[in-house]
C-alpha cells in the first residue's frame, strides 16, 4: 500500500489514467469490430468508410501510449489488405 504522499497521489493518478485508458481502447476495438463486421458481411463501401474511420482512432491510441506503434501499423496493414480483397 502507499504510504508517503507522493505514493499515494501516484496511486490516484494511476486509477485515472487507467479508467481512461481503458475506455480509449474500447473505442478503438468498436471501430476494429465494425471494420471487421463490413468485411464479414461482404460490403467494400462499408468496409472501406469503417476503416478510414478506424484509422485515426487507432493512431490516436498510438500517440496516448495506449497501443505500440508497430501494433497499430500491423492492424491497419492486415485490416487494409481484406478490404482491399473484397473488391
Amino acid at each position: 500500500m502507499a504510504n508517503t504522499p507522493q505514493s499515494k497521489k501516484r496511486a490516484r493518478q494511476n486509477q485515472t489514467r487507467a479508467l481512461i485508458n481503458k475506455a480509449r481502447r474500447s473505442r478503438i476495438r468498436t471501430h476494429l469490430r465494425r471494420v471487421e463486421e463490413a468485411i464479414a458481411s461482404g460490403d467494400k463501401d462499408a468496409a472501406t468508410t469503417a476503416l478510414r474511420s478506424a484509422q485515426p482512432e487507432l493512431m490516436r491510441g498510438v500517440t496516448k501510449g495506449v497501443f505500440h506503434k508497430n501494433t497499430a501499423s500491423r492492424k491497419m496493414s492486415r485490416l487494409s489488405a481484406r478490404v482491399k480483397a473484397l473488391g
